[in-house]
C-alpha cells in the first residue's frame, strides 16, 4: 500500500513540476525564436497525451501497470529533457524581431 501511496505522489509531482515548466517556459516563449516555438508545440501536445495517459493508470499502480508506468515515465522525461533544451535555446538565442 505504501509504494503505491508514493507512486501515486511520484506522478503527482513529476506532473506538477512538467506542468509549472511549461507555464514558465509559455512566458518565455513569446520572445523566443521560431525554433523553439515549434519544439515547444510538441512537448506541449506530449504532455497534454501525458496528463491523459497518466490518470486512470496512476490509481491503478498496484494492479500490474509496471510496464505501463515504466512507459509513462520515460515520456515524462522526454518531456523534461524537452522543455531543457527549449529554455537553454532561449537562454542563448537573441530575441527575433518582428
Amino acid at each position: 500500500m505504501s509504494e503505491d501511496r508514493e507512486e501515486k505522489s511520484f506522478w503527482d509531482e513529476t506532473l506538477s513540476s512538467l506542468r509549472q515548466q511549461r507555464d514558465e517556459l509559455a512566458l518565455q516563449l513569446h520572445l523566443g525564436k521560431a525554433e523553439a516555438r515549434t519544439e515547444w508545440e510538441k512537448l506541449r501536445e506530449k504532455l497534454e497525451r501525458l496528463n491523459q495517459d497518466c490518470e486512470p493508470v496512476k490509481d491503478a499502480v498496484g494492479q500490474s501497470a509496471g510496464n505501463v508506468m515504466e512507459s509513462l515515465k520515460l515520456v515524462a522525461g522526454e518531456i523534461k529533457d524537452g522543455f531543457d533544451r527549449v529554455y537553454k535555446s532561449l537562454q542563448e538565442a537573441p530575441p527575433e524581431k518582428k
